[in-house]
């Protein structure tokens, strides 16, 4: 009977197993080359810096060129095109710089590149060097809003104002509800299963589920998203990245932040609740905090022209020195 029992448990083992294999062999997504993705995906806005750590980081400058700086950082697995909106609307008012951090878009970074929140903020001072930028403003959504604000603490005097939409940074309150690929990056088998498979299916039930409409979130939108991510070297680096513990606000950092701020949060954000929202405004010395009914994670996406209209307001009321 044991026998019997050891026999049948061993097949099922072997179907399983056999399952998985197949499931990988449907599912894999080799890397595509940055020769093919830029040919498909920069412009002649698309420019290149290589910055400290062999970062060969990919930005966009656009806009009014004699304007105010705006700088633009993406979130997670995200690129430099979630800002496509905010672009339209306000570049006739301002330099936009939008970027593309290690691991993402366009940029390139070696292999073994150490994917930190405080890392990606040394980067944008780096990069603000390099262009020789005045004082800017840089608004964050989610990951990037975490870069914004660590911008912030650890380079002051590079910032005339600060905007968070549905910045990460609350430990206790980040990720609300995961998706299925955040909760896979918790295991080592599971980061070692997203770095060898085209994510398309996994990206396109996550993003549909981050926005109020997930109509905003189209077929286009999802494709460039899944192919970015296969730039060679990126899915090991995303795969580095914890959401949820890459950067980690407390009041006593985030009061140290003087420029003005601008917090705007999705209330029905099903990552980082809208609690979070309340704790960057009480903590962030004179904050103002906007929050959107019906909207999810993304509001630069998702409700493109309000959103850029709130920022256009709030820099007009707070204009730099």
């Amino acid at each position: 009977m044991i026998k019997t029992l050891l026999l049948i448990l061993g097949g099922l083992v072997a179907v399983v197993v056999l399952a998985g294999f197949v499931g990988w062999l449907l599912l894999r997504g080799p890397d595509i080359p940055y020769e093919t993705l830029e040919a498909k995906y920069a412009t002649p806005a698309s420019h290149y810096a290589d910055l400290p750590g062999g970062v060969h980081l990919h930005y966009k400058d656009e806009g009014k060129a004699d304007g105010p700086v705006l700088v633009l950082v993406h979130g997670f697995g995200d690129s430099h095109f979630s800002w496509e909106g905010w672009v339209a609307r306000l570049g006739d008012r301002y330099r936009i710089i939008t970027v593309d951090l290690p691991g993402h878009g366009l940029t390139r970074a070696p292999a073994g590149y150490v994917a930190t929140a405080d890392g990606f903020a040394d980067l944008i001072d780096a990069l603000a060097a390099r262009l020789a930028l005045p004082k800017f403003a840089i608004a964050g959504n989610s990951m990037g809003g975490g870069v914004a604000w660590q911008t912030a603490v650890r380079y002051p005097d590079r910032l005339d104002a600060l905007v968070l939409a549905d910045a990460a940074g609350w430990p206790a309150e980040t990720l609300k509800k995961p998706p299925l690929p955040f909760k896979l990056l918790k295991y080592s088998w599971g980061r070692a299963f997203l770095r060898s498979i085209d994510n398309k299916p996994l990206i396109r039930t996550g993003l549909r589920g981050e926005v109020g409409d997930p109509a905003v979130i189209t077929d286009a939108f999802i494709d460039r998203w899944a192919e970015l991510q296969r730039a060679p070297g990126h899915r090991a680096i995303l795969m580095s990245i914890l959401p949820g513990k890459h950067s980690q606000a407390t009041k006593a950092v985030l009061s140290t932040i003087k420029v003005p701020t601008l917090v705007l949060w999705g209330e029905t954000d099903p990552l980082i609740e809208v609690a979070s929202a309340h704790k960057f405004a009480e903590a962030i010395p004179g904050a103002t905090l906007i929050i959107y009914p019906k909207v999810g994670h993304l509001p630069q996406v998702e409700i493109p022209q309000r959103s850029a209209d709130d920022v256009a307001a709030f820099l007009t009321a707070h204009p730099g020195k």
